[in-house]
């Protein structure tokens, strides 16, 4: 099925920035979100970072536009069912997903295909909850989008082989490369990734050093361009644990268990980055660890 027209629900740090990179490879977006001022706010920032690749020749002011031309918003959740390929990117809570898709049912075409963004939960179990399983998959772009190249494209048990392929031309047209995980508990790069990052706040919580040195030693010791502690900050508190709890849930192993600390901050409302406080303080010119 050739895929032109594309609803991305949610206008967050993940909707917005897969609809920016959907828009500039030529596909007509429609974007929505339960808030006009989270619309206007992804508008404004997809415009912005357009902008920054023109700056660094990039892109052209042409395709800038263009671009900018290919994309809608919407609060009315309804308008995406004609789409051609449907990419949920909402908060990443199980409820909220499946309320998404019972309300997309009844408006869809018979050959729209769905996807969820999701990190972590599970594709089979989101697509029997709909009247397509064949035609569902997990879309998982990394953050930012339009800088990371990893499309991680996740097949539940019903899945069939031209969803895949469909999904997969979209990947290629983006510019970004695919990598084909199964359903299992957080797919690849966070099953790998998140047990790191717990690792990481347990190795704090037990004091075994603080943040500059831990996030210190795993950029200078491990060459990894971000400490682990900043890289949590970044990705979100709230959705590192989450993860980790359908790590611990799904697997059912003690190795999965989220440290204590990182279940403390997200008690606290420091989430990272998006509240200004997390194992960092963001509040002031410089970003200050908070232990």
């Amino acid at each position: 099925m050739a895929i032109e027209t594309v609803g991305v629900v949610g206008a967050g740090q993940m909707g917005n920035g897969i609809a920016h990179v959907l828009a500039l490879a030529g596909y007509q977006v429609l974007l929505t979100d339960i808030s006009q001022d989270s619309l206007d706010a992804a508008v404004a920032k997809i415009g912005k970072n357009l902008d920054r690749q023109v700056s660094r020749d990039k892109i052209s002011q042409a395709e800038r536009d263009t671009a900018m031309g290919c994309i809608r918003t919407t609060l009315t959740l309804t308008d995406l069912g004609p789409s051609d390929l449907i990419i949920e990117a909402a908060t990443e809570r199980e409820t909220v997903k499946q309320a998404i898709f019972e309300d997309l049912l009844p408006h869809l075409k018979p050959n729209t295909i769905l996807t969820s963004n999701t990190s972590s939960i599970s594709i089979t179990r989101l697509a029997s909850r709909t009247d397509r399983p064949e035609k569902f998959m997990g879309f998982h772009f990394m953050n930012p989008v339009p800088v990371m190249q990893l499309v991680e494209l996740i097949r539940g048990i019903a899945t069939d082989a031209d969803t895949y392929k469909s999904c997969l031309e979209v990947v290629e047209n983006l510019g970004k490369t695919a990598a084909s995980a199964e359903d299992f508990p957080a797919f690849i790069v966070n099953r790998i990734l998140m047990p790191m990052i717990n690792e990481a706040v347990y190795t704090l919580y037990e004091g075994v050093g603080n943040v500059n040195s831990i996030d210190q030693s795993l950029k200078l010791g491990a060459n990894h361009p971000m400490g682990p502690l900043e890289l949590a900050d970044f990705i979100g508190l709230d959705t590192c644990l989450a993860i980790m709890n359908v790590l611990h849930d799904g697997l059912a192993d003690t190795k999965y268990r989220p440290c204590p600390l990182l279940t403390k901050y997200v008690e606290a409302g420091w989430l990272g980055r998006k509240t200004g406080r997390g194992f960092y303080d963001y509040r002031g010119e410089v970003p200050v660890p908070t232990r």
